[in-house]
């Protein structure tokens, strides 16, 4: 059901937004008869109703269409840009992971000090800083001052590095604050000071029994996190010219080419659903009572 809202308010809103596929196309010197001739052969001139349904009964069918403007199957298109999503998001999530949990950590375990004040501040300046601001200045410093990476593109190995910077850095510090937030929730708890009693060690108290038990927010943010990556990181695909889905559905957008558009939102919204459940998976796994009370 959510499915079929977001492809319905999706077909809705691209055929009420001003512009005209066929002007794009053939531009305003053409003839009127040119025009309607170009709108029967795309199916434009049937009413919404009809088109909707004749794309409904094709996608049941496993068939996205083809490119109004290239003539190309966007099944085609889909699975080109797609992996190239695919693997700029589990970097940025890894880096994420690995920067924003082990600081968040830190900063729980110094709370009230100033070590946990740098952290804090720090999270909340890089949470603050958009990726249409931090992708440029990690061009400047690290591609045009100091030369180590490339620009933008796709060219080389190290081309994924910037884009993968400036969304991991912005999800390490979503990560840093929850993960401090829900640990300090359970540090004085009971079973904390019974595991510590037992005399275990501080690294197997936090890890083992605390951090376990304060995972449940923390995953819920990296599923919302993570489905957001995999719908397409439009601003950061576009600064960064890297050709996966978010850059594929700006340019479908800009040309309104319509099948593209809807077949580049369906692919977003599965994504969402698919990281959903997932996510509620990993609740079973990661708490017990999760579990036991299902």
């Amino acid at each position: 059901m959510v499915v079929f809202g977001v492809l319905l308010l999706t077909f809705l809103l691209i055929h009420l937004v001003p512009g005209d596929p066929v002007e794009v196309m053939l531009g305003e010197s053409v003839t009127q008869a040119d025009r309607t001739q170009l709108r029967a052969d795309l199916g434009l001139d049937q009413p919404l109703i009809q088109q909707f349904g004749t794309y409904l009964g094709k996608l049941a069918q496993g068939d996205f269409g083809q490119s109004i403007h290239t003539k190309t199957p966007i099944i085609e298109l889909i699975k080109t840009r797609y992996p190239a999503t695919l693997k700029l998001a589990f970097l940025s999530l890894l880096i994420g992971l690995s920067i924003g949990i082990p600081l968040g950590i830190y900063a729980a375990l110094k709370a009230g000090k100033w070590q946990d004040l740098v952290v804090t501040i720090v999270s909340v300046r890089l949470s603050a800083m958009p990726a249409f601001w931090l992708g440029p200045m990690f061009m400047l410093i690290f591609a045009v001052w100091l030369g180590w990476l490339p620009v933008s593109g796709m060219e080389s190995k190290d081309s994924i590095v910037l884009p993968a910077m400036t969304l991991g850095f912005a999800l390490s510090a979503i990560l840093t604050r929850m993960t401090r937030t829900s640990l300090l929730e359970v540090l004085n708890d009971d079973y904390i000071r019974t595991a510590r009693a037992k005399g275990l060690t501080e690294p197997s108290v936090i890890l083992r029994h605390a951090l376990r038990a304060a995972l449940l927010p923390i995953i819920t943010i990296v599923g919302l996190q993570m489905g957001s990556l995999l719908a397409g990181t439009v601003i950061t695909e576009t600064i960064f010219s890297w050709d996966g889905i978010g850059r594929l559905l700006v340019e479908s957008i800009e040309k309104r080419d319509y099948p593209v558009t809807q077949a580049c939102v369906l692919v977003v919204a599965l994504s969402y659903v698919l990281v959903n459940l997932l996510t509620d998976i990993l609740y079973k796994i990661a708490d017990p009572r999760v579990r036991f009370a299902s």
